[in-house]
């Protein structure tokens, strides 16, 4: 039996499959009742996020004749009485698609809502902030169109003019398909109106309401419902919607009805395809697909914002309405979509299942998603129905593309009987293969998801059972999961029993699973208990997750056992951990390493030993090419002569292990100004010292690769007469004067490049005392000058003339340009705690190792270099720095 290794509670129970998701930024969102509650897993018992769901009225979409109103295609909206709100479907972004380079969350409710909400990172709030109401954009669209109906004329909705409010004295917007802004634009919320569930006593009163709005009926005086029947007359009395027929009625409110949502990876299209992006957007975007009761998919483009920031609020987001895909002849209960193909060439496969059987899988190509050529149907093309249609429904999908083999598919199909499916794909020669049925779960399948690039597949089912499986060769076999638990487990007294399990996700490095389990309500007190603990979110290890069928393979540690790991076991760990640091050097996966420094800190408390010889043999393989049995202290020694050939990644990922994880009892800040570091904690063990000096040398090695690159920059930018300052989002040099004065202050041990472009930049004195490049820096609290006498800190001292006192003032520096940072909200990385007004140049996080002439590298980019939110020193994800009550994000 697996064990989990914290556990938080939730306050309301959730209720539909996949109620639980994990994001690229490191954080937890579960859709309960009619809350989503986002949580941080590094700190499941601190501040949470919070996204409330308000109830809806309809959107005005036509009115029916009394008679029609018991047919079979209007009872469900004519009985229809529940109003309580309630999310059905959460998905979670790719990283950097927020104003700050976070995750955006789409929310989809019971009454076929869709809204998207970005973190509250400037607000000091705990609710996340809406962006925009995709179902909105959608209903625009649709009255446009006219719903599609070809057999009318757009004049029903006042010439094809979509009614806002229902009412006559509103002015009515106009909506182009194209729909290029969003924001937090009030002009898009409506007061929408309620033809056809208002909360009456008979059926008579509700059908005259239904077939004859401006007539109301008799009612009681001074009752609730002759309040709602004045309210009726008073907003509907000067409507003019038309007068249709229950099929028609029936299949708008199909179309509008959504009920899944799910999001691609970001394509990145070449510039030459790309060649004009739309304002505040760069070539980059994302695929928001909705699902409906219609059996259509509306496809959405939300492009990658141009630039980020953390100071603005209401920072544009690119929403743009691509086309509409007849994917099923029923409801559409369940989407996946994944990333396929070169970066020259990317496309996107959609796979989608429905509530009459059926899965179909469908590909887009970047290009036809960035230019369709009509938005009646969106640029999808159909690869393979994989299920046909039958009478068992379709509950979940999970779509994996292994990195390791880029056009093989892997797809796990989830029903409503228990059951599951799994299909693998060659795309290039479209060879579908079924790996076969498995009868997992006793009720309907809740929750799928793929872990170790498609190695491992997690299933949970309704009945409350989560098993593990793995795919060997052309077979799926069940597996235990991992009951051992590195480290100590989280001391809580939450409840353990459950009575169904409504979703799984994998964290972003596949080394901790999260699950939701709805609690047992009658076993707890319901006094006490009983009313805040209606759900559990628990966490378990999987590293060492079994991975093959048959195995005997032991780990080469010789340390004593431990905590009751197998051999397996520790391989097992092992090797999961090594994989996926070697992942992390692609620079398409963003540096959130949480689950991977947990785990490491955890072993590290249980078992030092052990993690010493995990980190030995990456370290060896990374900066000396292969494992050749040195002990820690000698591979220490030994690799700092490599620096200068180790890409900038694998040096970040030097880095935030030094201080994550070994020297994790340090603070940030004593490690940077080099202070205390002789203390007890460091010398009583003799390699901590060696690790401290393998952290300076690795930061000292980023740090000249961002002097180097910021001066040959500003040299060529001064001979290149018609270059002009970046525009927001792109790289200019600044601090050139505290990178020049950084040089003369350690002239003995920095490369003689650095010296050489050092005295070219003084021939330019003039041009330096500029403001643009620099100036003479001041105390941000007393005016008084600064001198410069180290990139962290700068300090003042001012005179008092009162008391003949000095006070002296301490500032933070700019981790990118070392200027003194100014007192407004700055960048900050969780790992390094370093602080960066200015953002750095992309091109210094692809650097493949020291360069041999920077001037050279950096005249093909002098024109425009964008900058990235990541820390130059550790990599990982820049944030604003927010109050312990706030919920921030943990890459480490």
């Amino acid at each position: 039996m697996a064990s989990r290794f914290q556990a938080v509670a939730l306050v309301a129970s959730p209720s539909y499959p996949n109620s639980i998701a994990w994001s690229d930024d490191n954080f937890i969102a579960v859709a309960s009742a009619h809350l989503v509650t986002i949580l941080n897993p590094a700190v499941p018992y601190g501040p949470r996020g919070l996204i409330r769901v308000p109830t809806c009225e309809p959107y005005p979409i036509g009115r029916v004749n009394r008679e029609d109103l018991l047919t079979n295609c209007m009872l469900p909206a004519a009985l229809s009485r529940d109003r309580r709100p309630c999310v059905r479907s959460i998905s979670w972004s790719p990283i950097g698609m927020a104003p700050n380079y976070g995750c955006l969350l789409a929310v989809c409710t019971v009454e076929g809502r869709v809204k998207i909400y970005r973190p509250p990172f400037c607000d000091f709030s705990a609710e996340w902030v809406e962006v925009v109401d995709i179902s909105d954009r959608l209903y625009d669209y649709l009255t446009k169109i006219n719903f599609g109906e070809l057999d009318n004329t757009p004049s029903e909705f006042s010439h094809g003019q979509p009614i806002i409010q229902g009412c006559a004295e509103e002015q009515p917007k106009s909506c182009a398909i194209d729909l290029p802004n969003s924001g937090t634009l009030k002009q898009y919320k409506r007061r929408k109106v309620n033809v056809t569930t208002y909360n009456i006593k008979d059926s008579e009163t509700f059908q005259d309401q239904l077939s004859n709005p401006i007539n109301t009926g008799s009612t009681t005086a001074g009752s609730d419902e002759n309040k709602i029947d004045r309210r009726t007359t008073k907003v509907l009395g000067n409507c003019k919607l038309p007068l249709i027929t229950a099929e028609k009625y029936a299949s708008r409110c199909a179309m509008l009805s959504s009920l899944v949502i799910a999001w691609s990876p970001v394509l990145w299209l070449p510039s030459k395809i790309c060649s004009a992006p739309e304002n505040d957007s760069s070539n980059g975007f994302s695929i928001l697909a909705v699902g409906g009761k219609s059996g259509k998919i509306s496809v959405w483009r939300i492009n990658v914002p141009q630039y980020y920031s953390i100071e603005h609020s209401r920072g544009p987001t690119t929403v743009t309405f691509v086309g509409i895909l007849q994917a099923h002849n029923s409801w559409v209960t369940t989407i996946s979509l994944a990333l396929l193909g070169s970066e020259s060439n990317p496309q996107v496969l959609l796979a989608s299942g429905s509530s009459d059987g059926s899965v179909r899988i469908w590909i887009g190509k970047g290009e036809e998603l960035l230019d369709p050529s009509g938005a009646n149907n969106a640029p999808f093309s159909l690869l393979k129905e994989v299920v046909s249609v039958n009478f068992v429904p379709i509950s979940v999908l999970s779509l994996a593309i292994p990195v390791q083999t880029m056009h093989k598919m892997l797809l796990a199909v989830g029903k409503g009987s228990g059951s599951f499916e799994v299909w693998t794909a060659d795309i290039s020669s479209s060879i579908f293969d079924k790996v076969g049925l498995y009868d997992a779960h006793d009720c309907a399948v809740t929750g799928l998801a793929w872990a170790f690039d498609g190695c491992c597949l997690y299933s949970c089912g309704q009945e409350n059972y989560v098993r593990a499986w793995v795919l060997d060769g052309s077979a799926l076999c069940e597996v235990s999961i991992p009951s051992n638990i590195p480290g100590l487990r989280s001391s809580n007294d939450l409840p353990n029993v459950f009575v169904s399990c409504l979703g799984v996700a994998a964290s972003p490095g596949n080394i901790a699973l999260a699950m939701v389990r709805n609690v047992d309500g009658d076993s707890l007190d319901p006094m006490y208990e009983g009313r805040l603990q209606k759900a559990v979110v628990e966490f378990l290890w999987i590293g060492g997750q079994q991975k093959d069928v048959l195995s005997s393979s032991s780990s080469d540690f010789a340390g004593e056992a431990f905590l009751d790991f197998s051999a397996n076991e520790l391989n097992y760990w092992e090797s999961d951990i090594l994989w996926y640091l070697t992942k992390y050097e692609n620079l398409d996966n963003p540096l959130v390493v949480w689950d991977i420094v947990a785990a490491l800190l955890a072993f590290k408390q249980s078992a030092p030993k052990y993690t010493d010889h995990i980190l030995v043999k990456w370290l060896s393989v990374t900066f000396l090419g292969s494992y050749t049995g040195l002990s820690i202290g000698e591979v220490l020694t030994c690799i700092p002569e490599n620096f200068s050939k180790i890409t900038s990644r694998k040096l970040h990922l030097l880095n935030i292990i030094c201080r994550r994880v070994i020297l994790s009892d340090v603070k940030a800040e004593e490690i940077n100004c080099k202070v205390n570091l002789g203390g007890p904690a460091v010398t009583k063990a003799e390699h901590l010292t060696l690790w401290i000096e393998v952290l300076f040398s690795s930061e000292k090695e980023l740090r000249e690769r961002l002097v180097g690159f910021s001066l040959a920059t500003f040299i060529n930018r001064l001979s290149d007469s018609t270059t002009t300052f970046s525009r927001p989002g792109f790289w200019y040099p600044v601090g050139v004067e505290q990178m020049e004065l950084w040089i003369a202050l350690n002239h003995d041990c920095v490369r003689d490049q650095l010296k050489v472009l050092a005295s070219e930049v003084r021939k330019h004195e003039r041009r330096l005392q500029s403001s643009e490049y620099g100036v003479e820096e001041h105390c941000i609290y007393c005016s008084e000058s600064v001198t410069f006498d180290s990139p962290e800190v700068a300090h003042c001292q001012c005179s008092n003339s009162t008391d003949k006192t000095v006070q002296i003032h301490q500032m933070a520096r700019c981790a990118v340009s070392m200027q003194v940072c100014p007192a407004i909200p700055l960048w900050f990385c969780k790992c390094c705690c370093r602080r960066a007004s200015k953002l750095p140049p992309e091109t210094l996080f692809t650097l493949p190792g020291y360069p041999l002439d920077f001037k050279s590298l950096t005249e093909s980019s002098v024109k425009e270099i964008p900058t990235k939110p990541l820390c130059p020193f550790c990599g990982i994800p820049l944030q604003r720095l927010q109050p312990d009550f706030l919920l921030s994000p943990s890459p480490v």
